[in-house]
């Protein structure tokens, strides 16, 4: 047998090269600018006074973060226990084919083109005890509601708000990952006689199982960085009720314009993300699994 060495062309690295320099200059510069500002203490443009990991424990130190990371990630499962069982219960629903089910695709979808300032200003008048449709229909009931004036209230308005605008997507990737499993599954289960149960059990899920991770960890990392609809709907309020990271974030840097600790924070922000995406990835890829080694063995 004779082998052939074929020439390697170089060349194909220029097709990437548009794609970094747009990472270059949209990502890594960035991020070197707030490296920059987190070891320096600002006190004019023209001078800056190097001060090391000063701001990193300053930081680290603060009560507030610590309260307001604790909110975030509360909140953050909360949304994952609630959107991901919602969004597989809804495509399991959907219609498989046909017009019925372009139909129920365009309206799940319609809450995901809507913009997050739209969607704090649609839940800030639809709570609204006095024009408000939710307002006015629980307090009708004798239910005192006030995302106002009660921190429960407001926080449980912005998880709502969070499940009813990004829901769909899951539902949505769902539903793509079970129009994937071919036909021969579901008849092979219809001759053994299984049950539904035993179907979405052993069948839908498992098959689900790459479609759930993608859905998983992009809603944790979007609920983990929201910002702008409970900024709309509450101000971070009653008093720091729905203060989440972000929002303690543009306080430091925006409202008291503190350069050094907003960039260490940021940094520190942004490896809590890193480092929480990376357990989940890896405890989704370990699920499952352990029953088949099991009967592997």
């Amino acid at each position: 047998m004779s082998t052939t060495n074929k020439p390697l062309n170089q060349r194909a690295w220029l097709l990437i090269l548009p794609v970094m320099l747009c990472v270059a200059f949209s990502a890594i510069l960035p991020l070197m600018t707030v490296v920059n500002y987190s070891v320096q203490d600002i006190i004019s443009p023209e001078r800056r006074v190097f001060v090391g990991t000063e701001w990193f424990a300053m930081v680290m130190r603060d009560q507030e973060l610590h309260s307001a990371l604790y909110r975030q990630i509360v909140f953050s499962l909360s949304v994952l226990l609630v959107e991901v069982p919602l969004g597989i219960a809804l495509a399991l629903s959907m219609p498989e084919k046909g017009w019925k089910a372009s139909a129920v695709l365009v309206l799940i979808a319609l809450s995901l083109l809507i913009p997050w300032n739209v969607v704090g200003t649609i839940w800030q008048i639809y709570g609204r005890s006095d024009i408000g449709l939710l307002g006015a229909a629980l307090n009708g009931m004798g239910i005192d509601y006030s995302y106002t004036g009660n921190a429960m209230d407001a926080w449980i308005t912005v998880l709502v708000m969070d499940v009813w605008h990004w829901t769909p997507l899951v539902a949505l990737l769902c539903y793509a990952g079970l129009r994937s499993i071919p036909d021969a599954y579901y008849q092979a289960a219809s001759i053994d006689g299984a049950s539904k149960w035993a179907v979405f059990r052993f069948i839908q899920l498992p098959k689900l199982r790459g479609v759930l991770m993608i859905a998983v960890l992009l809603r944790f990392m979007d609920s983990f960085m929201i910002y702008t609809e409970p900024f709309v709907l509450t101000g971070g309020g009653p008093g720091n009720a729905t203060t989440f990271l972000s929002q303690y974030l543009t306080q430091k840097a925006v409202g008291q314009f503190d350069l050094g600790p907003a960039a260490a924070f940021s940094l520190i922000y942004f490896l809590i993300i890193l480092l929480l995406c990376f357990i989940l990835y890896n405890w989704m890829q370990r699920v499952g699994t352990g029953d088949a080694e099991v009967k592997h063995d």
